[in-house]
C-alpha cells in the first residue's frame, strides 16, 4: 500500500482517541457514532492492523495504535498550519506578487508607487518584469500586467481594473526653443525638429486633440525615432527635437523647468492605464491592496499635472 486513501480518517481517529469515546468524538464533529465507528474500522481493515482495543465500556490504543496517534496528531497540526497561512494571507498583505508593466510607467510613477508599497507592507515580496512586449498574464503566471490602451478596451477573457489615464502632450526643452518662434499651432513645428516612437511604415504622425476635442493629424520626419520613451525624453531634454511624450513621464521636468509645454491645448486621446488578472475570485490581499495603492497613486499623480 502506497498511501492511505482518505486523510480524513486520520483526522477522525485523532479525535476519537483525543475525547476517549466514540460517541463524545462523534458529538463534537457533529457527525454518528455508528458512521465514526465504521470510518476508524475501515481504517484498521485498510492498515491491516488493530489500532483500537474496544470493550463495551472502554477504548484504550493498541501499541501499534499508539505510534500510528502519534503520527496523526503530527499531521492534524500541519494541517492547522497550512490553513493558518492561507487565512493569514486572505486577510493581511503577504506573499509573493508577481506583475509586468511597460518600461515607460514604471519611470512615470510606478516604480514610487510600488516602493512605497513594499515599504508599508514588509511581508510583501514583488517580482516585477518591465518589458513592454504583450504578456499572457495566465500562462507566465502574473497576479496582473500593467497596459496602457485607447478606449474603447478590447473584450478579454479577463478581468480589468482601471487605475488611471495617460495622456501624450509636446515637449521640448528651453534651449532648443529659444531658437524658434514660439509655435501658435501644430503647423508652426514645421521649422522645428522632432522626436518620434518608432513606425514600422516609417510614417510619422501625431493625432492631437484640442479642448472641443477636434482632431488634427501632422505629418513629420522625426530626426530620431525609438521605441524607447525614455531615450526620447533624454533627447527632448537635450534639446535634440520636440517629442510627444507622456504626461506623467515629464511632469516633473516641465514642473523644475527642464522641458516647456508646447501648445497646451493640443494632447492626444486619453489613454486607459489599466490592470488586467485572471479573475477576481479569490484575490488575495495582497494583490488586491496593490491595485488600491495605483489607482490612488495615479490619482495623487494627476493632481500635480
Amino acid at each position: 500500500m502506497n498511501q492511505i486513501n482518505d486523510l480524513n480518517d486520520l483526522r477522525l481517529f485523532a479525535e476519537v482517541v483525543e475525547h476517549g469515546s466514540f460517541t463524545a468524538a462523534a458529538r463534537s464533529l457533529g457527525a454518528q457514532t455508528s458512521k465514526l465507528s465504521r470510518r476508524i474500522r475501515s481504517l484498521e481493515e485498510e492498515l491491516g492492523v488493530r489500532l483500537l482495543n474496544r470493550t463495551s465500556r472502554s477504548l484504550s490504543l493498541t501499541e501499534t495504535g499508539r505510534q500510528f496517534h502519534q503520527h496523526c496528531i503530527a499531521l492534524v497540526a500541519e494541517s492547522k498550519a497550512a490553513k493558518d497561512i492561507v487565512d493569514q494571507t486572505r486577510t493581511q498583505p503577504q506573499g509573493t506578487v508577481r506583475i509586468s508593466c511597460p518600461v515607460a510607467l514604471l519611470s512615470s510613477g510606478v516604480s514610487a508607487i510600488i516602493s512605497r508599497y513594499i515599504e508599508d507592507n514588509p511581508q510583501v515580496r514583488i517580482l516585477l518584469d518591465a518589458t513592454n512586449r504583450r504578456v499572457d498574464v495566465v500562462e507566465e503566471g502574473l497576479d496582473f500586467a500593467i497596459r496602457v490602451r485607447l478606449p474603447p478596451l478590447e473584450n478579454i477573457d479577463l478581468a480589468v481594473r482601471q487605475l488611471g489615464v495617460s495622456v501624450q502632450i509636446l515637449v521640448a526643452s528651453p534651449t532648443l526653443a529659444a531658437r524658434h518662434p514660439a509655435p501658435e499651432s501644430i503647423e508652426s513645428l514645421n521649422e522645428w525638429p522632432t522626436l518620434s516612437m518608432a513606425s514600422g511604415s516609417e510614417k510619422y504622425v501625431w493625432n492631437l486633440m484640442d479642448a472641443d476635442k477636434q482632431v488634427t493629424s501632422w505629418a513629420h520626419q522625426p530626426r530620431l525615432a525609438t521605441d524607447d520613451l525614455a531615450s526620447l525624453r533624454i533627447a527632448a531634454l537635450q534639446g535634440t527635437g520636440v517629442a510627444l511624450l507622456p504626461r506623467e513621464l515629464v511632469g516633473a521636468d516641465i514642473q523644475a523647468g527642464r522641458l516647456l509645454h508646447l501648445l497646451p491645448e493640443l494632447a492626444t486621446t486619453p489613454g486607459l492605464v489599466h490592470a488586467i488578472f485572471p479573475t477576481r475570485r479569490g484575490m488575495v490581499p495582497a494583490v488586491r491592496h496593490l491595485l488600491d495603492a495605483l489607482v490612488d497613486g495615479f490619482d495623487a499623480l494627476s493632481r500635480t499635472w
